[in-house]
């Protein structure tokens, strides 16, 4: 039989999310807010959720307005499920 690894392809692949940093006060920790946008069930209309991701960021380089890209993750802490891909923009 053969052995899975690391490397194999994931059933599930782990969901990714793009969105702007609200707050870095945290060590290693920055909290983003991201944007969903889906059609209410009963009207049909475009409704916005917004949801705050804790986001793990190793060598706290992230700043407030910045937008980027996080992956979904095991969980880091209590609160931290999301660590960070890439930064898309820099906040000017």
């Amino acid at each position: 039989m053969a052995e899975v690894t690391d490397t194999d392809v994931r059933e599930n692949a782990r969901k990714v999310r793009e969105g702007l940093v609200v707050s870095n006060a945290m060590n290693k920790t920055a909290v983003v807010e991201t944007v969903d946008r889906v059609r209410h069930r009963r009207y049909a209309k475009t409704v916005q959720r917004n949801k705050k991701l804790h986001v793990h960021d190793e060598e706290n380089t992230l700043n407030v307005g910045d937008r980027v890209r996080v992956q979904e993750t095991r969980p880091l802490s209590k609160n931290k499920r999301w660590r960070l891909v890439e930064v898309l923009e820099r906040a000017k």
